[in-house]
């Protein structure tokens, strides 16, 4: 049986308290060597994307006790942010400010414009909140609503249409998913902002829109649209007078909410991606982040790691289900 003398137990327990704290440091070290942290928010400035990016990201940043700085690098439904971060070093200098439009809608409407792999070039981080979309009408519809509008989309297929931000956009797919729930034939008019559909659907341009709630909140509580209903799974708490969709035997297992989270070049460091989860989870839990998530129709959520990689899965698989049966094509 081995002997160990005093001074050799004494090494050995030195040496171990040696690398624990050099792990330890490794472990504190700041993102991008403590320079200034860009998070790429791959739409314009001034939109809901990013001011969520703005609530959320300046309290990441305050946890971590490190600069992270806001740069929209907009275009190409998302695409031309998300690549720069799929090209970028795997250092903890670039992150991304992410939805599901570049990550999981663009790959499957315009494959052949897309120059990264939403699965392979990325480190799912976090999700930071989720908001739903909302169905609603124009002014003097005939439908008090959702199980009327079904009747009467049924009694006219092909006569309503319906608009959204653009052909092959998360708005779009979700208007395709409705459609096919309730076995509805409307025509889609494709607009290149939700603010303008918004519009046309109070002036009574177009019939009916699908918008995010954080959008067509205002215009809902003056009266100005009609809202048949949000598309997550239980009504929204700020507008509890909106049923869900889910409610109507139509759409009886919709459930749809836009995400919003973080995520880093492909291969990032485990004690950076360690750091940067235990900061999004704390930004997501605090109390004034939750109040303001909420004013726009929003709220924290954090999904996390490999479980975050898994709830992308499951909606790229989703959504391929609905475009393949819609035939969305992005030319």
């Amino acid at each position: 049986m081995p002997r160990f003398s005093p001074l050799s137990s004494l090494a050995r327990a030195t040496a171990l308290a040696c690398a624990l704290g050099a792990v330890a440091a490794h472990a504190q070290a700041p993102l991008c060597g403590g320079r200034p942290v860009t998070v790429v928010v791959p739409f314009a400035a001034g939109g809901g994307v990013d001011a969520t990016a703005r609530l959320v990201v300046p309290k990441v940043a305050e946890v971590l006790k490190q600069p992270l700085v806001i740069e929209n690098v907009a275009g190409a439904a998302g695409t031309i942010g998300t690549q720069k971060v799929a090209r970028a070093a795997a250092d903890g200098c670039t992150l991304l400010f992410a939805v599901a439009s570049p990550l999981n809608v663009a790959p499957l409407v315009a494959p052949a414009a897309v120059r990264y792999d939403s699965f392979k070039d990325f480190t799912p981080l976090s999700t930071v909140a989720v908001g739903p979309f909302v169905l609603v009408g124009k002014p003097g519809l005939p439908a008090a609503n959702a199980a009327e509008l079904v009747k009467l989309v049924r009694s006219q297929p092909g006569k309503l249409n319906f608009g959204t931000d653009g052909v092959g956009t998360s708005l779009h797919v979700t208007a395709e998913l409705l459609k096919q729930r309730a076995g509805l034939d409307m025509v889609h008019v494709p607009y290149k902002s939700g603010p303008q559909v918004l519009t046309d659907v109070a002036g009574g341009q177009v019939d009916l829109g699908v918008l995010p709630l954080t959008l067509a909140q205002p215009f809902i509580r003056e009266g100005k649209v009609r809202a048949y209903g949000v598309t997550s799974a239980a009504r929204w708490p700020g507008l509890p007078e909106v049923p869900a969709l889910a409610e109507t035997p139509e759409f009886k297992g919709v459930d749809v909410e836009s995400w919003l989270g973080l995520l880093a070049p492909a291969n990032l460091p485990a004690p950076m991606n360690a750091a940067l989860l235990q900061a999004i989870e704390a930004a997501t839990r605090d109390p004034e982040i939750t109040r303001k998530l909420g004013d726009i129709a929003n709220k924290p959520l954090a999904i996390q790691g490999p479980k975050f990689g898994e709830y992308l899965a499951r909606e790229r698989k989703l959504l391929q289900d609905v475009v393949t049966r819609a035939q969305i094509k992005v030319e």
